[in-house]
């Protein structure tokens, strides 16, 4: 279901600095990055608000933006996204903030720019606000909570029936009363209650979700818990435990924001609070399994004169088969995403024996070929929750396969996207040279 969803908040420049690594400094346990590439994206609530896009959703932005570089850089990707930017005028500079990842990991951020006084929220802006099916607030720090006009347009908003969703921050304003659901992570519960942030597990998250729920006046209060799912104070019962499914070690980047853009569209329908927190849940495993913020490319699935295309598999052993499939899917497109299994997920479809090769090394094999221009790693058996999430133009299939066989077809054209299958190539397979090189004498 398609919704017209308003997001409010504070938006940042991401920048992602990723390149080799084949080798550390001699002086410190750290590091050498070879050739570095820079990927970009909306942060803050221009990633919510980029989420919610790519979910099919029509998506209105209300941030403060600064009149410099990654201000309009921010405006042309989120435009890009199909977001519409309103923008509210502040003084300062836009935030950037550059995390370095080497071997899939982030080991450095380096943080600039930070917002100045904010100007009234224009009367166009105001105007989306009340005519939404659901808000998020996705407050960031940076002030836009504190605006006087916005704070009595969103007051007289959360006694309606519309579905406004605070998600707070430790330097922001406190959520307005009546929001129906307000969404602080365990930190941040624990702060708000006044108490150490390593309190905000277990009974202490129960504890703060219903003492943030009375002192917020707000009709649910739900804490995250990461890899241990969310606890939910609803009305006046007793806070209620959801659980997540583990995913394993990922970049938790943006885990957050795809929580608050799936309640927050979860409940403009008719689903209860705790169905939605429940969807939501599922719905942030699943996007830090494929790979989180660092694996999302909005831009490329709403642009319209550029196509992409996805392939995936378990690309164990890399051999010339699978480099000659790779090269006909690049040739369909304008950019190619290969969808790869996890370790877990080679497992599961080949056996306990499998994989040969760990998946941070078969990422790095497949992200250097030329015709491959991002690789996203999932952990279920098939990458159909990948693909919802990249919305590809073309997905590609290597092997003898019948378009019905295929249950990505139905998937794909959902948005008008289409299955195209590549021939295999004989005489190459993992399989075989595993087979040949257990038969080699020692």
């Amino acid at each position: 279901m398609s919704i017209r969803m308003v997001i409010v908040g504070d938006v940042l420049l991401d920048v992602d600095v990723t390149g080799d690594v084949r080798r550390r400094l001699p002086e410190a346990d750290a590091p050498v990055i070879d050739d570095p590439r820079e990927r970009l994206r909306p942060g803050g609530a221009g990633l919510a608000a980029a989420l919610a896009a790519a979910d099919g959703h029509e998506v209105v932005l209300v941030t403060a933006l600064a009149a410099d570089a990654a201000g309009s850089r921010i405006h042309e990707l989120c435009s890009d996204a199909g977001i519409t930017v309103l923008a509210v005028p502040q003084h300062g500079t836009t935030p950037v903030k550059r995390r370095i990842i080497a071997e899939q990991q982030p080991v450095a951020r380096l943080d600039e720019g930070g917002c100045g006084p904010i100007e009234p929220v224009p009367a166009d802006a105001l105007d989306a606000i009340g005519a939404a099916d659901a808000i998020l607030v996705s407050d960031y720090g940076q002030g836009l909570t504190s605006v006087d006009n916005l704070r009595r347009a969103l007051s007289s908003i959360a006694t309606t029936s519309t579905p406004v969703v605070w998600d707070p921050h430790p330097r922001g304003e406190a959520p307005i009363p009546g929001v129906h659901l307000a969404t602080p992570n365990r930190a941040e519960a624990a702060t708000f209650a006044g108490q150490a942030a390593g309190t905000g597990t277990g009974a202490g998250a129960s504890e703060h979700a219903a003492a943030l729920r009375d002192a917020w006046r707000a009709r649910a209060v739900c804490v995250t818990l990461g890899a241990d799912g969310a606890v939910l104070a609803e009305g006046e019962g007793t806070p209620t435990a959801i659980p997540a499914r583990r995913v394993g070690p990922r970049d938790t980047c943006g885990a957050g924001d795809r929580f608050a853009a799936t309640v927050t569209a979860s409940l403009t329908g008719t689903s209860a609070t705790e169905v939605a927190v429940k969807t939501a849940v599922e719905a942030a495993g699943d996007f830090v399994a494929a790979g989180g913020a660092g694996s999302f490319a909005p831009a490329e699935r709403r642009t319209t004169d550029r196509t992409l295309v996805a392939t995936g598999g378990c690309f164990d052993l890399l051999h010339a088969g699978h480099v000659a499939t790779l090269q006909a899917a690049r040739r369909l497109g304008d950019r190619l995403v290969v969808c790869l299994n996890s370790d877990d997920s080679v497992r599961r479809l080949k056996g306990e024996d499998r994989p040969v090769v760990p998946e941070r090394d078969r990422a790095r094999l497949l992200a250097a070929l030329d015709c491959v221009d991002d690789v996203v790693v999932f952990d279920e058996d098939t990458p159909m929750h990948v693909l919802a999430r990249l919305r590809p133009d073309i997905w590609v299939k290597g092997g003898d396969y019948a378009e019905d066989d295929l249950p990505e077809c139905d998937l794909l054209a959902t948005w008008g996207g289409r299955t195209v299958v590549v021939p295999f190539h004989d005489g190459h397979s993992t399989t075989s040279l595993i087979e040949t090189a257990r038969a080699m004498p020692v």
